[in-house]
């Protein structure tokens, strides 16, 4: 495995305060502004991302993100090839495991096949690694597609796959976030994580993933855990320097996560990925710990998905809120170019 360098808290700081205030300053410097609305191309392949969805509390909020995404695909013509399951999975206990009505009841009959048809693929998250009486949750989200004819798609804890499938434009490579150290302070009691063995394989295994020759136009990152956030959880101080210079070296364009409960889309001056956070899938709202407008370019304490656009020529991702409503987009073509598209 290539040796790291991780990014020093000073550099951090500096490239994170040089970043807020040419944003303050100039925001036209950082990013391309659209003047309008893009609407979804129908001829486009469309991925819908949720996380933070499986909630045991909050069952309405689930439900208002579902009927979004519905209407949304309505509106817009733009049918979902796809799902993505952004971790926290399931929030609390599944007493019946893989057999247990949650699967049916939050899972397969809340977002139907005959609206997503395609695979729903999952990673997953720190509630994910939670015990209860006995029952291992990371097994038994391994275990269910091998029992149930299904559209839940976790083939292994990290895994990497190419998409759309016929004339593939995204490489993804899924990780699994939960290493050693990455315990907030919303752990519950009973929980666990991978061990020091397993997280310096991954990394052996995702350095050799980034150092494959590229056979799409895109290559994106999906984990639970995001590096960067001005959500409740903060930056992470673990991820950071083992993952970082990953994505600077490889430039890697899409760095996709949940965790914290609202949506938000970074960028960094002089970073090739984009940062996009959407953890608004259903559970509880929580506040920010640096305000979105100094560190952005977006932020929103709502519930939400977000829709995932990619054709030859660039990525479109937006950030929709619980009433089918579109609160941010952005473009990223590959040569790096980030434009703003304006509701």
């Amino acid at each position: 495995m290539a040796e790291l360098h991780p990014l020093s808290r000073r550099s951090f700081l500096r490239q994170t305060f040089a970043f807020s205030a040419l944003a303050a300053m100039h925001p036209s410097s950082l990013f391309a502004q659209s003047a309008s609305f893009a609407k979804p191309d129908s001829a486009a392949a469309h991925m819908f991302m949720i996380g933070d969805w499986g909630t045991d509390k909050y069952l309405d909020q689930q439900k208002a993100v579902a009927v979004s995404m519905a209407k949304w695909m309505q509106n817009n013509q733009s049918n979902p090839g796809a799902m993505f399951l952004l971790g926290d999975n399931w929030y609390g206990r599944l007493p019946g495991g893989t057999n247990d009505p949650r699967w049916n009841d939050q899972f397969e009959s809340m977002y139907p096949a005959n609206l997503f048809p395609g695979p729903a693929y999952a990673v997953l998250g720190n509630h994910d690694y939670e015990h209860h009486a006995g029952f291992d949750k990371v097994q038994l989200q391994l275990d269910y597609p091998k029992q149930h004819k299904t559209r839940w798609t976790l083939p292994d804890k990290r895994y990497t796959f190419t998409w759309p499938e016929k004339n593939p434009l995204i490489t993804f490579i899924c990780l699994d976030s939960n290493l050693p150290g990455t315990k907030s302070w919303d752990f519950t009691p009973g929980s666990y994580l991978m061990s020091h063995h397993e997280a310096d394989a991954q990394d052996a295994w995702f350095a050799e993933q980034l150092s494959k020759p590229r056979t799409t136009p895109f290559v994106a990152v999906v984990c639970h855990h995001p590096l960067y956030t001005n959500g409740v959880h903060r930056d992470n101080r673990v991820l950071i320097p083992r993952w970082d210079p990953l994505l600077r070296q490889h430039k890697v364009d899409f760095y996709i996560t949940g965790h914290d409960h609202d949506l938000q889309h970074l960028e960094f001056d002089g970073h090739p990925t984009s940062f996009v956070v959407s953890g608004g899938g259903g559970a509880e709202l929580v506040n920010w710990s640096v305000p979105p407008e100094k560190r952005g370019p977006f932020g929103g304490k709502v519930i939400g998905f977000t829709h995932l656009e990619a054709a030859k020529d660039g990525v479109i991702l937006r950030h929709v809120g619980a009433d089918a409503n579109q609160l941010h987009a952005f473009r990223k073509t590959t040569d790096g170019k980030v434009t703003i598209l304006k509701s």
